[in-house]
């Protein structure tokens, strides 16, 4: 997606990001990542979990689904969870090489499931997660009770002048997030022929900042957002509709002019760990839960300042029949 979160709070023990990504990779494809075949390398123990290698994109709901997986993986099923800190594009290569075994919160990427599910037979479709996502344009409330038409993509150009920032110049401002999020932003302006640039936030933090000073102060901010996000509990962002979504509206990028669809969001597994008999790919393909349950655990992570650890591990105390379901 997609959809990021400060950096800090999901940097777990084992969670390798940043520039040591690079060397990462080329560590774990030494032979790190094949500790979880152990079934496969000759031991006795068909049930052995070994070690997985778990793709984290940075978005707060994609810490929540890989912190509770982690917490039931290791202290559950005695696996090692090796946490990558790793784009979402970045990780699919992942399982070409040998050095990604899990992507935990998939959003849509067809053409990448084409390279590496359909064509090179090196991943599967490990089912869904149970969440629904959402992207779209979102106002902070207080300007769609003030400016009601403004939740319509053909009134936009009218409020243009409004939405000016340093950074748009005479152009209307659309806040996006990180690049690497799923995004039809630029091309969505353009051929629907909106005054507006797409400036990027950097980060799903700095676009929660900039929604939240924006309710506050009541300024004028239109932005990319998504959901399941735990931040729309605290600010009701207002969705604007752009035009309708139909099948195969999206199929040319660059033609792109209508809106995002739902995402059933599903996990990748490498077919290396489908294959292994880890309880670890158990886990993975049973693994579902609600936007609700995702929100609950994003919250606690990203407004409550637990730790990623200490928040999976309070929502498995609470759903220990949920997880029961995932690991029989």
């Amino acid at each position: 997606m997609s959809p990021q979160l400060t950096p800090a709070p999901h940097r777990r023990r084992r969670l390798i990001g940043g520039a040591a990504t690079i060397a990462a990779f080329a560590l774990l494809a030494s032979g790190c990542s094949s500790s979880l075949n152990t079934a496969d390398a000759g031991s006795s123990d068909e049930s052995a979990c070994g070690t997985v290698n778990l793709a984290m994109n940075d978005w707060v709901g994609y810490t929540a689904d890989a912190a509770v997986y982690t917490a039931v993986a290791e202290k559950q099923l005695g696996c090692t969870v090796n946490q990558l800190s790793i784009t979402e594009q970045v990780a699919w290569q992942g399982f070409a090489n040998g050095t990604v075994d899990l992507i935990i919160e998939n959003w849509g990427h067809d053409d990448l499931a084409k390279t590496y599910i359909t064509d090179q037979k090196v991943a599967v479709d490990a089912g869904p997660t149970g969440n629904v996502g959402h992207i779209g344009w979102y106002v902070p409330p207080w300007l769609a009770a003030e400016h009601p038409d403004i939740l319509d993509w053909n009134n936009l150009n009218t409020y243009a002048s409004e939405f000016t920032t340093s950074e748009s110049g005479d152009q209307g401002q659309l806040l996006d997030g990180d690049p690497s999020f799923v995004t039809n932003d630029a091309a969505l302006v353009t051929n629907l022929a909106l005054d507006y640039t797409v400036i990027y936030s950097g980060s799903e933090a700095a676009l929660i900042q900039a929604f939240r000073a924006a309710e506050e102060n009541k300024t004028w901010l239109l932005g990319y957002f998504y959901e399941p996000q735990w931040f729309l509990s605290e600010v009701a962002l207002e969705k604007v509709a752009l035009p309708t979504f139909t099948e195969g509206c999206d199929a040319d990028a660059a033609k792109i002019a209508c809106d995002y669809p739902d995402y059933t969001l599903n996990k990748i597994m490498s077919k290396t760990l489908s294959a292994s008999g880890s309880p670890a790919a158990t886990l993975a393909n049973n693994f579902s839960w609600t936007n609700d349950d995702q929100n609950l655990v994003a919250k606690y992570i990203a407004e409550d300042g637990m730790t990623p650890e200490a928040a999976a591990d309070k929502w498995i105390a609470d759903n220990q029949d949920v997880v029961d379901s995932w690991i029989k």
